[in-house]
């Protein structure tokens, strides 16, 4: 199933690197180093796929809203990876863009839309983490 989605995502991230992405979020992504090839989707122990419900549909066949998705599940995507840094593993955010191939490989309904995608194991002897920079406490907090 990994290898899977690495080809489905590897697809996704050539045409997104080879012609929709701007000009200027490419030159963002060049100091963190990344590009279309994905290995660590098969490399790593563990994929979790998290995916969101906007809307369900009841027993009447009736499109019933889900309030506040998005936030839910965010703050529980939030929860989940303090909880697996807790335990001694790291995580990567993955996020391909499109990413409905995912609800194909993994039998989601169609109502449902993938979040994000953690990718989750130990790093790589050679895995580096890139210094950027980062806003201070004063720029990005304000205490009434």
């Amino acid at each position: 199933m990994k290898h899977h989605i690495r080809v489905a995502a590897e697809k996704e991230e050539q045409e997104f690197y080879s012609g929709r992405a701007p000009l200027d979020w490419l030159r963002a992504l060049q100091a963190i180093g990344t590009d279309a090839n994905k290995p660590f989707l098969e490399l790593t122990p563990y994929l979790i796929a998290i995916f969101q419900e906007r809307h369900h549909y009841d027993e009447n066949n009736t499109r019933i809203k889900h309030y506040y998705a998005s936030e839910s599940v965010g703050l529980a995507t939030g929860f989940l990876i303090s909880a697996i840094h807790n335990i001694g593993l790291v995580c990567l955010t993955h996020t391909p863009s499109p990413m409905k191939f995912l609800n194909g490989l993994l039998s989601r309904p169609k109502q449902e839309k993938l979040f994000l995608r953690l990718v989750v194991g130990y790093p790589a002897e050679s895995a580096m983490v890139p210094e950027l920079p980062k806003k201070n406490l004063e720029q990005v907090v304000s205490i009434i």
